[in-house]
């Protein structure tokens, strides 16, 4: 929404915000000269009216002594009174000419009042709103330039990254080199290709980045400093158009008191009729081009140690990551569609109301009206602004994909802990610890570490179930024994395999179903302010809790203590040592089973204890379930906790057992 009809600053002085910041600045200071001038103008009034008022006293207590010496003499033979002076043609003369000095002095209260309800005020609260309205739109560009530099910074640190997974990759090929004849030969070389598939990620991380960075630079360029430029335009021009008609008022207010000086009141008020907002841009922008073009695209720049070119990987493990990439990306697009709908929609709806209040003023203040315009234009901004980097990268991985998206059977990870070592099904690795250090499928079981989600193929099987639930690629189906993580079998699925050998235990989280919802805790290191709606300000030294942990992009979502939830950089938090798992008396367990108490199971296969913390299953023998909310079958997903014959308190395989 614009009332600017002629050349415009968003067109025509393209990256010169601080300067057109300035000139709005400089018209603040001339409304507060003005308003100044007009202030001590009303003071000189009433100063003025204060002594003619006086004066017109003195003079009537004057009048009132001599006038009747004046009319009927110091001696007069006959009575009179004020009746007899009024009929004097002198006296009548007099009075007048006090009483016209009594009244002008009234006038001059009045003109000053008038001024200062009609001119001073309007001025001061003119002033105000266009302050607090420069000041959002600088504020805005501050967050505009932040988001701009913020996707410039996250392509120098996909650069860097780059580089040192060159150098890694580098320093790996040498050692592979040096190893060829010895007995690590084979481990060096898988390490080498290992590291050549992090190389290959962080290189496509790169290209995305320089892609992203390069659509936000255009848009930045494009579309929204120049949005801005022609906002500021546009608030110059209702503060122009609002202050000439202020003066208009104070003009009226001065002819009708000053009817004598009418000639040069007249020559005010054509002065400002001749005021013109757009002539006096145009001579601003004549005199502030200056020549500009925008700074050049960025492009692939191979690394220093290592030679590559600039399309993207398709090995087969990158393509996986990108395939990965590319269904979240969608994902969150479809999400975020319906939300630029409205926001258009109200945007639309806001400008046509502006339109409307700025025709018939009747309708109520367009400056609150305008205030919410703007304030739903920024907001859809920052959204289109996410869209971008959306669409960007889906573009971008796409047009490398050439259509092949993989698989489309995406797994549901969520955060868990793990108080027993678990191999991640992708790189074979154990997955240790109870700060959330991997992730595992809601749909298959199958647990991976975080850094591991996106390279692992999107084709769930959806099922729990022993040797059929983890068939997830063949980059995971090579595994020589069921992950501790991912085998399950159901008492039914027992029952139909009791030929097969004892299954493995399933893999378990220590954690309650409440730790799961709020995630770990993680204190926030510095300040971080949000730039757009997908994130969250926080302060240094607050405590937050981890929603989703960092899936290779630099970011984690969290969740203050009021609820908030949104999106901070990884780097700008630590995560909080997790409490350690209870101390398992035995001492306060029974030595003995009293099937008069509490709930049994009964074993159905046989189970080796594989931890400290677990208690052997035998066939046929009875286990009482523990209680409480963290005991028993509430324990966690797959495994109970219970007391054996001898007493020992500790966990097993909720799969194992049957109810007695």
């Amino acid at each position: 929404m614009s009332i600017v009809s002629g050349q415009t600053y968003g067109q025509h002085l393209p990256d010169q915000v601080e300067k057109i910041s300035a000139l709005s600045d400089a018209q603040l200071e001339l409304l507060a000269d003005v308003r100044d001038l007009h202030k001590e103008r009303a003071a000189l009034e009433r100063e003025y009216a204060t002594k003619l008022q006086l004066l017109a006293k003195k003079a009537a207590d004057r009048k009132a002594k001599k006038m009747p010496a004046l009319v009927v003499g110091n001696e007069p033979t006959k009575a009179w009174d004020e009746s007899t002076l009024a009929k004097s043609t002198l006296n009548k003369a007099y009075t007048q000419l006090i009483g016209a000095i009594s009244d002008s002095s009234q006038d001059h209260n009045s003109l000053a009042d008038a001024l200062t309800a009609q001119v001073i005020e309007p001025l001061r609260m003119v002033e105000r709103q266009h302050d607090e309205a420069k000041k959002k739109e600088m504020l805005y560009y501050q967050k505009l330039l932040a988001e701009r530099d913020r996707v410039y910074a996250d392509r120098i640190r996909s650069k860097q990254k780059y580089d040192e997974e060159c150098e890694e990759v580098e320093a790996y090929r040498q050692k592979q080199e040096r190893s060829a004849d010895d007995r690590h030969a084979e481990r060096a070389a898988r390490q080498f290709e290992q590291q050549q598939v992090d190389m290959f990620n962080s290189k496509n991380a790169y290209l995305i980045s320089i892609a992203v960075a390069n659509k936000i630079k255009s848009k930045f360029y494009a579309d929204d400093l120049p949005a801005l430029e022609n906002e500021f335009q546009d608030l110059q021009s209702r503060l122009l158009t609002g202050f000439v008609r202020i003066l208009k008022d104070a003009q009226d207010i001065q002819l009708k008191h000053l009817d004598a000086v009418r000639s040069h009141l007249t020559d005010t008020q054509a002065a400002l009729d001749a005021v013109s907002p757009q002539a006096d841009q145009d001579l601003f922008i004549d005199y502030n081009v200056a020549p500009f073009a925008p700074p050049a695209d960025w492009t692939f720049e191979p690394s220093a140690v290592h030679y590559d070119h600039g399309d993207m990987s398709l090995e087969p493990a990158p393509k996986v990551y990108l395939q990965n990439r590319l269904s979240r990306c969608r994902a969150k697009l479809q999400e975020l569609e319906p939300v630029l709908s409205s926001k258009r929609k109200e945007a639309e709806q806001l400008n046509k109301l502006v339109a409307a209040y700025s025709t018939d003023s009747s309708l109520g203040n367009v400056d609150e009206v305008l205030d919410n315009y703007l304030d739903a234009q920024h907001e859809l901004i920052f959204y289109t602004t996410s869209g971008t980097v959306l669409s960007t990268e889906s573009e971008t991985i796409s047009s490398a994909l050439n259509g092949d998206v993989g698989a489309q059977s995406p797994h549901t990870f969520k955060s868990s802990s793990f108080s027993i070592p678990t191999t991640c099904a992708y790189c074979k690795s154990s997955i240790w610890g109870l700060s959330k250090q991997g992730k595992t499928c809601k749909a298959c079981g199958i647990s991976v570490h975080s850094k591991c989600e996106l390279k692992l193929p999107a084709d769930c099987t959806g099922t729990r179930h022993g040797g059929r639930g983890h068939g997830t690629s063949d980059s995971v189906s090579s595994m020589s024994s069921i992950s501790r993580s991912s085998s399950v079998m159901t008492r039914g699925d027992a029952a139909e395999s009791s030929a097969q050998a004892t299954p493995t235990p399933s893999s378990f989280a220590r954690t309650s179903h409440a730790a799961e919802d709020s995630g770990p805790t993680a204190r926030v290191l510095f300040d971080f302010s949000s730039t757009s709606p997908f994130e969250l300000a926080v302060s240094a030294e607050s405590i937050v809790h981890v929603l989703e942990e960092d899936d290779g992009s630099g970011w984690v979502k969290v969740a203050d203590d009021s609820g908030a939830k949104g999106l901070v950089p990884a780097s700008y938090i630590e995560f909080l040592s997790a409490n350690p798992a209870p101390n398992i008396d035995a001492s306060s367990s029974s030595s003995g089973a009293d099937r008069s108490r509490g709930e049994y199971v009964r074993g159905i296969y046989p189970y080796k204890a594989q931890g400290p913390d677990e208690i052997d299953v035998e066939e046929g023998k009875l286990i009482r379930l523990t209680e409480g909310p963290t005991g028993g079958r509430n324990y966690a997903d797959g495994w109970w906790e219970g007391v054996d014959a001898d007493g020992k308190r500790g966990i097993f395989p909720s799969n194992y057992v049957e109810a007695a």
